[in-house]
């Protein structure tokens, strides 16, 4: 009878650590990550509460306080940092008796896990908007929604291409990739302020969240478009039609999907009575969904926000945004600090020369970046008393997806050091303008006085509920007396 071998548990993002050091220095690593994100987001998030912003900008701050720009105690590979530049690798180091020969590789799968949990928490985050969002509504709006996103994509895009190549002399094939990078919007950052606006469900909310669900799925086959041209100087049309099928396809079969998978998930869901009986299964469909979208060349986020769509028309659905919820406080946050401590504030340094070529052309695509989404608001049809400022500004935020385009854009070598440094520029203001605009855009007051009437804004529903005046109750009242007579006669 043979002995049965060991059993090797180790996870498979620390196999690569394990040739030069123990396993237990990378979860040892990741450990001290998470402290760092958790303090980050927390102080960022009550700092940003307490002057009035949204907390999702005070995470985005935190994140570029502990990131390569400050402090150095979160840094990522792909942002040109090694394991040098991380004080949490000295602490180990100094602390743990890390050597500096596992150092590098350590620091690697250190910062592998680190990005895999922000894409899940990037994920959850998606999921739980889905479970926010009435698909009904969505529906209502997705004329509107479209008419949004192709303005959103082909005013900035079209702007920003021939700018470059106009005003800044700039070849074809990168000018192009950078009008590329402005089509861009994050419905993780957009999404996460409305929600906490209480806007979420307002029309000007769903209008956003469909035209930003939409330019995602432009914007991946804009990204496709143009990295095939960057790679080899010409277009795979084949590609391109098949992108547009799948997206399209998907999408439509999760709406479809909805109608015939909700009574069957809460009739799973009640057979089930251990732990987790109603948010596990919900946790299975979203990264199912998730795994669909990312094998068929979509985002993974897509397909969990799509997932939220689906069980939001659950009878459960209350109850699963409840259980939800400190999942995502757990994973959410990873994913907020960690798009900020990937920026790198240093290419705004003017002392540098390379920047100062940069700096020139950053203006000019800030400026397209923020009027081509602005300008969008104004496509909305049909809704006469609509906040179409609010619309345009919830499409300015670039974020992780812009942070895709010029992640690709500087791996194909298709940008020059000062256009790539515009770009990031670009997403990094963008970023941080949209929620403060946000706010700004949306009166904070729950009642507006118009006249001698008064307005009533129902931040769940975003309708209007206009209260007559004193002197009209009065008035209907006495009418009401006075043909109360009349109706008891008769």
């Amino acid at each position: 009878m043979y002995l049965l071998e060991p059993i090797n548990f180790s996870f498979p993002l620390l196999a690569s650590a394990t040739k030069a050091a123990d396993s237990s220095m990378v979860v040892a690593a990741v450990l001290l990550s998470l402290v760092v994100i958790y303090l980050a987001s927390k102080l960022g998030g009550e700092l940003s509460n307490q002057v009035g912003l949204p907390p999702v900008l005070g995470e985005l701050v935190g994140g570029v306080v502990v990131g390569i720009s400050v402090l150095h105690l979160l840094v990522f590979p792909e942002g040109g940092a090694d394991s040098s530049s991380s004080l949490i690798m000295t602490f180990l180091q100094t602390t743990a008796g890390l050597s500096p020969e596992a150092t590098p590789e350590v620091f690697a799968a250190q910062s592998e896990v680190v990005s895999v949990l922000a894409e899940l928490g990037v994920i959850i985050l998606l999921f739980e908007i889905g479970l926010e969002s009435n698909l009904k509504d969505l529906m209502a709006v997705g004329v509107q929604a479209v008419v949004v996103a192709v303005v959103g994509v082909v005013v900035p895009f079209t702007a920003g291409t021939v700018g470059l190549m106009t005003l800044f002399g700039i070849d074809a094939v990168p000018a192009i990739f950078a009008g590329a990078a402005l089509t861009a919007t994050s419905i993780g950052i957009t999404s996460k302020v409305l929600s906490e606006l209480g806007r979420l469900n307002s029309k000007e909310g769903q209008i956003i969240l469909g035209a930003a669900v939409i330019d995602d799925v432009l914007g991946i086959i804009v990204l496709a478009v143009v990295a095939s041209l960057a790679k080899d100087g010409v277009v795979d049309v084949s590609k391109v039609i098949y992108l547009i099928i799948s997206a399209s396809s998907f999408l439509l079969g999760a709406i479809l999907l909805g109608n015939v998978f909700n009574k069957s998930f809460v009739a799973i869901a009640n057979q089930l009575k251990t732990r987790g009986g109603l948010v596990i299964p919900a946790f299975i469909f979203a990264f199912v969904m998730s795994y669909f979208a990312a094998v068929i060349q979509l985002e993974a986020i897509l397909g969990a926000f799509a997932a939220g769509l689906v069980l939001e028309e659950t009878d459960e659905r209350k109850e699963l945004q409840k259980q939800v919820i400190p999942i995502a406080d757990m994973l959410v946050p990873i994913f907020f600090v960690t798009v900020g401590a990937k920026t790198d504030l240093g290419v705004l340094n003017p002392a540098i020369p390379d920047n100062r070529e940069g700096l020139i052309m950053a203006t000019f695509l800030i400026t397209v970046a923020i009027l081509g989404k602005v300008i969008t608001g104004l496509s909305v049809f049909g809704q006469p008393q609509i906040n179409r400022l609010a619309i345009g500004v919830g499409m300015i935020p670039r974020g992780e997806v812009g942070l895709v385009f010029a992640g690709v854009g500087a791996a194909s070598g298709a940008l020059s050091k000062p256009l790539g440094a515009a770009i990031i520029m670009m997403v990094i203001l963008t970023t941080f303008l949209a929620p403060p605009l946000l706010r700004f855009v949306f009166p904070d007051p729950e009642t507006l006085d118009m006249g001698s009437e008064k307005l009533i804004l129902d931040g769940s529903s975003g309708k209007s509920l206009v209260i007559e005046p004193p002197q009209a109750m009065v008035s209907n009242e006495r009418e009401t007396l006075e043909t109360a007579p009349d109706s008891q006669e008769s």
